[in-house]
C-alpha cells in the first residue's frame, strides 16, 4: 500500500500542477474532493473513466434513476464530464473523480453520502474500493494479461481489493479467469456481460448539407485516431483515391487538441482539408477533419466503412460496437486487446478486415466500393457481435447487490 500511495501521490501532483497552470480551480477542488452538494441525501457513486465507458453505462444510469436512486457520476476527462452534464439528468451530479488518496476519497464518501460504488471495466482504484462503506460493483470488468502482470507486483493490495468487490460481471471469459486468479470471491462473480453491446445510437441526424456532401457509399471514417496513426490513414486515403477519386475521408481524432498538427499533416500529403471546428465547407475537400466532441455518431451515420482506430499503435483498439450499430463495414489495425473477444469473433466470421499498414488499408477501401459490399460486411459484423445481453437480468443482479 505504501508503494501504491507513493505512486499515486506523484500522479496527483502532476495532475494538480497541470490544472493549476491552466487556472482551473474548479477541477483542482474536484480532484481533491473539496466539492460538496447542497443537500445531503444518500447517493450511489458511479465512475466511468471517459466517453466510451460513460456511453456504455447510460442504460444502467437510466435504470437506476428510474428507481428513484440518486447518483454521483465521476469521470477522468473533461470531455466525459461535458457529455454527462449535457444529458441533464435529474437526481444526478457530475464531477471529475478525486485522486485515489485517502483524504480526497474520504471527503467524497462523507460529503456526498455514498452508500455504494459502481465502477466500469478496468478503472479499479484501490483506496476508493477499500473505503466505500457499502457494496462495490464492477460492470464489464476487463483485466488484460499485461495488466494482470502489473497487478502481480501489488499482490497483497490486489487481493484486499478483490475481497471487497461484491459483484463483478467480466467483459470476457479470459478477464473473468484473471479476476478469479487475483482473488475475486466466487460468490461475487457474475455472468460475462459486455456493456458496450447495449449501445443504442442517438436519434439525431446529420444536417442535410452534410448528408448531401457525404454519400455513404463514397465515405469512410477513421474513428478516434491517436498520434502515430494519422499518417498511415492519410497515406492509405491518398492511395485509394487513384482508384476511387470520389472517396471522402472523415478523420475524427480522439483528442481534438491535435487538430492543427493533423491539418498540417493532411496538407503535407497533398490532400485538401476542411475543418469542422472552423465551420469549413467540406464539399470540395478530400479530408474532413472532424475535430469536435460528441458528434461521432453523426460520422458513423455518414460512413459506409469505418476504420476503428487505437489499433495501429499500442492502445488496444476502440469499440467495434458503435460503428456496427450503424451498419458500417469494419476495418481495424492489429492491436485490439481492449476488445479481444469481439474482434476474435469478427475475425472468425470474416466479418471485419485487419489492415496493419497503409497498403492493406487502401486495398480494403478499394475493394469495399459499393453499397452492397459495405452492407454485407456491416450486417455480418452486427450478427456476429449480437449477444444475449439482457439489461433486465443485469439490473436484477445490480439491485440485489445494492440492497443486500
Amino acid at each position: 500500500m505504501l508503494l501504491y500511495r507513493a505512486l499515486m501521490t506523484l500522479f496527483a501532483a502532476k495532475e494538480l500542477a497541470s490544472r493549476l497552470r491552466a487556472r482551473d480551480g474548479q477541477a483542482v477542488c474536484e480532484r481533491l474532493g473539496r466539492v460538496a452538494p447542497i443537500d445531503h441525501h444518500p447517493r450511489i457513486w458511479l465512475h466511468a473513466a471517459s466517453n466510451g465507458e460513460l456511453i456504455s453505462a447510460r442504460p444502467v444510469i437510466d435504470a437506476l434513476l428510474a428507481q428513484g436512486r440518486s447518483l454521483l457520476i465521476t469521470v477522468n476527462t473533461d470531455s466525459a464530464r461535458q457529455m454527462a452534464e449535457s444529458w441533464q439528468l435529474s437526481n444526478c451530479d457530475v464531477l471529475l473523480a478525486p485522486v485515489d488518496l485517502p483524504g480526497p476519497t474520504s471527503r467524497v464518501l462523507r460529503n456526498w453520502g455514498i452508500t455504494a460504488h459502481i465502477t466500469l471495466e478496468s478503472d479499479l482504484w484501490p483506496i476508493r474500493i477499500l473505503k466505500t462503506p457499502g457494496p462495490v460493483l464492477v460492470l464489464g470488468g476487463r483485466l488484460t494479461e499485461r495488466s494482470a502482470k502489473g497487478w502481480a507486483r501489488f499482490d497483497r493490495l490486489v487481493r484486499q481489493v478483490m475481497a471487497r468487490v461484491s459483484y463483478l460481471s467480466a467483459q470476457d471469459s479470459a478477464s473473468a479467469q484473471r479476476f478469479a486468479h487475483a482473488g475475486l470471491p466466487k460468490a461475487a462473480m457474475g455472468p460475462v456481460f459486455d456493456l458496450k453491446a447495449l449501445y443504442t445510437p442517438p436519434t439525431d441526424q446529420p444536417d442535410p448539407a452534410l448528408a448531401k456532401t457525404f454519400q455513404r457509399e463514397n465515405t469512410w471514417l477513421a474513428a478516434s485516431t491517436h498520434e502515430g496513426e494519422d499518417d498511415t490513414i492519410l497515406a492509405a486515403h491518398k492511395a485509394a483515391l487513384t482508384e476511387r477519386p470520389a472517396l471522402k475521408l472523415i478523420l475524427a481524432p480522439r483528442h481534438p487538441r491535435r487538430a492543427a498538427e493533423i491539418a498540417q499533416m493532411i496538407r503535407d500529403h497533398g490532400l485538401t482539408c476542411a475543418q469542422r471546428s472552423k465551420g469549413d465547407n467540406p464539399a470540395q475537400a478530400q479530408v474532413y477533419l472532424a475535430d469536435t466532441l460528441g458528434e461521432m455518431h453523426l460520422w458513423y451515420r455518414l460512413a459506409g466503412v469505418t476504420f476503428v482506430a487505437g489499433s495501429l499503435t499500442d492502445r488496444g483498439g476502440h469499440t467495434p460496437y458503435e460503428p456496427v450499430a450503424f451498419g458500417s463495414a469494419i476495418l481495424h489495425g492489429p492491436d485490439t486487446g481492449n476488445f479481444s473477444s469481439a474482434y476474435d469473433r469478427l475475425a472468425a466470421a470474416n466479418a471485419a478486415v485487419c489492415t496493419p499498414e497503409a497498403t492493406a488499408l487502401s486495398q480494403a477501401l478499394i475493394a469495399l466500393n459499393t453499397v452492397e459490399k459495405q452492407a454485407q460486411r456491416g450486417q455480418a459484423a452486427r450478427h456476429v457481435l449480437h449477444q444475449d445481453t439482457d439489461l433486465n437480468g443485469l439490473m436484477r443482479d445490480i439491485i440485489r447487490t445494492l440492497d443486500a
